[in-house]
């Protein structure tokens, strides 16, 4: 070994965020059984983005209920939009992975969704680089395989939204039930 120091490498790589909001939230709901749990994006892009740039955060979600605080605070934050869907946010968020995928040089795709492997499938093939973030839990591993990586989305990235206390509660899955939820996730 010499003594030559190593040149520092400069990394220039540019990042979309694509968060696919009501497969998120049900995932974070159903690991604590309590629906007024969210996620903490200002400790879970920087920690997504890394050293690399970010170009685009776009958080998809069903429905008309859309918080405007969220909106607010992800445009605020990270010059990201809130895009409502029709119903299910698969198509709008695989519609818009497509249109960037010559724009970016990775594609986060924030869902534990198998319905987004042949998405995945066709950006690494147009040469994206493409992560997963998730709930581990209720991510298919399908899905995992597929990526050029997976961040697990624990704990440390959830807060309970002050003065609801405990919201709507899920039912627990028994653990019996583990087996058959992993088979259905990866269907």
């Amino acid at each position: 070994m010499s003594n030559t120091p190593i040149p520092e490498v400069i990394i220039s790589q540019s990042v979309a965020v694509l968060v696919d909001g009501n497969n998120i939230e049900r995932s974070i709901h159903t690991q604590l059984n309590d629906e007024s749990a969210m996620i903490n994006f200002d400790t879970l892009i920087p920690k997504l983005i890394d050293n690399r740039s970010l170009n685009r955060l776009i958080y998809f979600r069903e429905g008309k209920h859309i918080s405007s605080k969220l909106a607010e605070r992800l445009h605020d934050r990270y010059h990201g939009s809130v895009q409502p869907c029709h119903k299910s946010a698969d198509i709008p968020l695989s519609i818009k992975a497509m249109q960037l995928a010559d724009k970016v040089d990775t594609i986060i795709i924030m869902s534990g969704d198998s319905d987004y492997v042949e998405l995945v499938h066709h950006l690494k093939s147009e040469g994206v680089r493409v992560e997963i973030a998730a709930i581990p839990q209720s991510t298919s591993s399908f899905l995992i395989d597929k990526a050029d990586h997976f961040h697990p989305i624990s704990e440390e990235y959830w807060f309970t939204l002050p003065g609801k206390k405990g919201g709507r509660k899920y039912p627990r899955r028994k653990k019996s039930a583990a087996k058959d939820n992993t088979k259905d996730k990866d269907e």
